[in-house]
């Protein structure tokens, strides 16, 4: 069983790995822009920042032994989160559009950084 720290910095990790799996898929479109080379580094800057935040939140996790075990998609609207904590698994419930808004919070919030 999880408490309210352990769960909040759980959400945290899954909005940062959403965030790092976005910056991904879109480096390869940008690299293919005319303007790439001025966008580029301002990606992997980012990119790189929140990768940083992301391994350490799953690191501050493991010490608790808790990990993501599955991401699966329910439906259009919701996905299904497996996670192993030392007593028992769990399945957590998300609404996509949910994640998604706090995944761009969090890029805009890191970019006025």
């Amino acid at each position: 069983m999880m408490n309210p720290e352990q769960r909040r910095m759980l959400h945290k990790l899954v909005v940062h790995d959403m965030a790092v799996q976005s910056l991904q898929r879109d480096f390869a479109v940008i690299e293919n822009l005319k303007m790439s080379k001025v966008y580029m580094p301002i990606l992997e800057q980012l990119l790189k920042a929140i990768t940083n935040d992301y391994y350490n939140l799953k690191r501050v996790l493991a010490k608790d032994k808790i990990k993501i075990v599955k991401w699966e998609k329910v439906s259009e609207y919701f996905s299904d989160l497996t996670i192993t904590t030392a007593g028992n698994d769990e399945v957590m419930r998300y609404a996509n559009q949910a994640l998604k808004t706090q995944v761009e919070e969090l890029l805009i919030s890191h970019q006025n950084k």
